[in-house]
């Protein structure tokens, strides 16, 4: 029996790869798989993971004919999976060794649907703690319960899907899949809706995640158009929290969120000149598709400069073919 599936895309990594196979191997246990999607890479990338498949026990190989993105290479190993319980890693972090024991001792032993973790971000040689924003430790919750208030920084905004570990019965649900074909932001829609459908979950100190920021083939690095599938990611998120049997609850957070983001994409100063002005049009378009009288109450609760900011574009004309069409 299969206790643990991990999966972990891959997508020209040459460089990161063998660290994240080495940290695989100091979690490899009898009752555990790693699902090694190769997202058709393009590298040595491909070579690093077939001497993986014979070396590292556990180790799944799957590789796709063309390049899908996280979000299609996640659902891929999910399609895959066998384990009682599912997790995550990108293919350029890495473990701390017996991590994964540790983490599966600790969700069996409190017995929810999913748990969320902490985690040290790497940047260069700098080590820093990131924390779940949610104060209770150890303690099993409704998830509906850590998604507000809509001001503060809560859990779904905490997005990382390799933080944590996750029951079966959620896969079986349909709720661990992931949007396909998103490029980036594919973990917020997902995060939002583990917590307003599954039934329990908790938070814990484990910090045994490596998350490297600055890589420079990372899309949160790349400022070009495939940066802007945040807006369809979010887009998203308002959907389906508009039709939550607490929508006049969640709707504001959402609302309040999605207009963080447009405001942080609008001044982050990556996108080229052309990718820029679609940016403004596709958000000037975004905002008059939010609730008006959700929009409006988001907007007098943030900073003036971000919400004149907002304002203003939304006032902008917004041309035809600036929303970004549903993915096939």
């Amino acid at each position: 029996m299969v206790k643990l599936s991990v999966i972990v895309p891959f997508y020209n990594v040459q460089s990161y790869a063998p660290e994240t196979l080495r940290s695989l191997r100091a979690n490899a246990r009898d009752d555990t798989e790693f699902i090694l999607v190769d997202d058709c890479s393009t590298d040595g990338t491909p070579e690093i993971l077939a001497a993986a498949e014979r070396d590292l026990r556990g180790a799944v190989l799957v590789r796709h004919e063309r390049n899908g993105g996280l979000a299609t290479a996640r659902n891929t190993g999910l399609d895959v999976a066998r384990g009682e319980y599912v997790t995550f890693l990108d293919g350029d972090d890495w473990l701390a060794p017996g991590y994964y024991s540790e983490l599966l001792a600790t969700v069996e032993h409190l017995g929810c649907d999913f748990l969320r973790t902490d985690h040290v971000q790497c940047t260069a040689r700098a080590r820093t703690v990131s924390r779940v924003p949610h104060g209770r430790r150890g303690v099993v919750m409704d998830p509906r319960e850590a998604i507000l208030p809509a001001d503060r920084t809560t859990s779904v905004d905490y997005a990382f899907a390799w933080a944590g570990i996750y029951h079966r019965r959620l896969l079986d649900d349909g709720l661990l899949h992931f949007r396909h074909g998103l490029r980036t932001a594919e973990d917020r829609p997902w995060i939002w809706r583990l917590h307003r459908e599954a039934k329990s979950f908790a938070v814990v100190g484990l910090t045994g995640v490596f998350y490297r920021r600055g890589v420079a083939s990372s899309l949160t690095q790349i400022g070009d158009v495939r940066q802007l599938d945040f807006i369809r990611a979010f887009d998203q998120v308002i959907d389906e929290t508009s039709k939550d049997r607490d929508a006049d609850t969640l709707l504001p957070k959402a609302v309040r969120t999605y207009c963080a983001i447009i405001s942080h994409h609008l001044t982050s100063g990556r996108f080229e000149p052309q990718v820029a002005r679609t940016l403004r049009a596709m958000s000037a378009a975004a905002l008059k598709r939010l609730p008006s009288d959700v929009l409006v109450d988001a907007l007098d609760s943030m900073d003036t400069e971000r919400a004149s900011r907002l304002r203003r574009l939304r006032r902008r004309p917004a041309p035809l073919g600036s929303r970004v069409e549903e993915a096939a």
